[in-house]
């Protein structure tokens, strides 16, 4: 694996789940810390709300984690796949619709989440929304960050 893929996925991860956080506080008027002890909720359950500082520790490692792990897998589709690498605006609202599906109707509903999200129309569209962007800031970072060395322009002369 390149060191420029890693790179990417840790600057592409670090961006998209911190600007997630605070995507998912605004969405819900909650604190940014109210998100991160939900997060936690996903493996201890309610007991996330009585940890304290090591709950909000913990969403926020499961939050970098998840984030890394998902700018890793794109950043290595993208190695593999030339449509991930023509067009990164395509390829992160891909990359956010994938998440927005797996989230959805498999981790949050297979986790110990409490409480569980209930998805109206409004909601639905706006965690929609809110993943394609995590996408296009993963996608961009990749496009930025993981290709390789940029070739500069030579001009010569016909003379």
């Amino acid at each position: 694996m390149h060191n420029r893929v890693l790179f990417a996925a840790l600057c592409g991860g670090l961006v998209a789940g911190t600007l997630d956080i605070g995507v998912a506080a605004l969405l819900n008027s909650v604190s940014p810390l109210v998100v991160l002890v939900f997060i936690a909720s996903g493996i201890l359950g309610k007991a996330a709300y009585h940890t304290g500082a090591a709950g909000l520790v913990l969403g926020l490692a499961l939050q970098w984690a998840m984030s890394f792990a998902i700018a890793l897998i794109y950043g290595l589709g993208r190695e593999r796949m030339e449509v991930l690498r023509h067009s990164w605006i395509l390829g992160g609202a891909l990359c956010g619709l994938v998440i927005f599906l797996v989230m959805s109707f498999a981790v949050v509903p297979l986790s110990r989440a409490v409480p569980q999200p209930v998805f109206t129309l409004p909601a639905f569209v706006e965690n929609l929304l809110a993943m394609i962007l995590f996408g296009l800031i993963v996608a961009f970072c990749a496009h930025r960050f993981g290709a390789g060395p940029q070739r500069s322009l030579t001009l010569t002369s016909a003379g």
